[in-house]
């Protein structure tokens, strides 16, 4: 055999090693069991989100949002600090970004479905759709609910989007975004260790 056509046989040989390679990894085993020679398995869907609120502009936001996945949907739990007293429209807005002191790099309320703008327990609403947080006289205010829109896998998940806390109530009704007015808090919603005590 001549050394160029055994320099293209090799050449052959290893492309048809690296495709069955591949395809090792690609395939799973028939049983539908993870195959031996396809590598880790893919990671499980994410049980357990935080979200870090920092303020926007002047304002003095702060706080901590956890979403857990329980039986009837994701709990929520929140509290922040920094607020004026009374009401102050809290949502899921579609992107997380929190680049800009205005927050309208969030985009708008997180709504997959196409849906009118509603309260969280309303029969249409955005996904993203929470109400509203309510401040005491200190400023402080918690919020603690389990909601059957969201979820943390899938077209309905939150994660990678953000929390926007407005300086207004929201009224549940106006369009789009219920008149909350400006966004005075952000923060990114990311993956959290579910052993992790936040």
């Amino acid at each position: 055999m001549r050394i160029h056509e055994r320099r293209s046989m090799l050449a052959l040989c290893a492309t048809a090693a690296s495709v069955l390679l591949v395809w090792q990894w690609a395939v799973p085993a028939a049983d539908g069991q993870s195959n031996p020679a396809a590598g880790p398995a893919a990671s499980a869907a994410p049980t357990k989100a935080v979200c870090v609120v920092h303020p926007l502009g002047d304002a003095k936001v702060g706080g901590n949002v956890t979403f857990t996945q329980v039986a009837d949907g994701v709990a929520i739990m929140a509290e922040l600090t920094g607020l004026t007293p009374g009401k102050h429209g809290f949502h899921v807005h579609e992107f997380g970004d929190c680049s800009m002191m205005d927050g309208t790099c969030a985009g708008g309320h997180f709504n997959p479905e196409g849906t009118p703008h509603g309260g969280p327990e309303s029969q249409q609403r955005h996904v993203g759709d929470f109400g509203n947080l309510v401040a005491d006289r200190s400023g402080k205010a918690t919020y603690q609910r389990v909601d059957g829109k969201i979820a943390l896998s899938g077209p309905h998940s939150i994660i990678g989007r953000s929390i926007i806390v407005h300086a207004d109530p929201d009224d549940l009704t106006s369009q789009p975004t219920g008149n909350a007015g400006a966004r005075i808090g952000c923060g990114v919603i990311g993956i959290a260790d579910p052993k992790m005590q936040h």
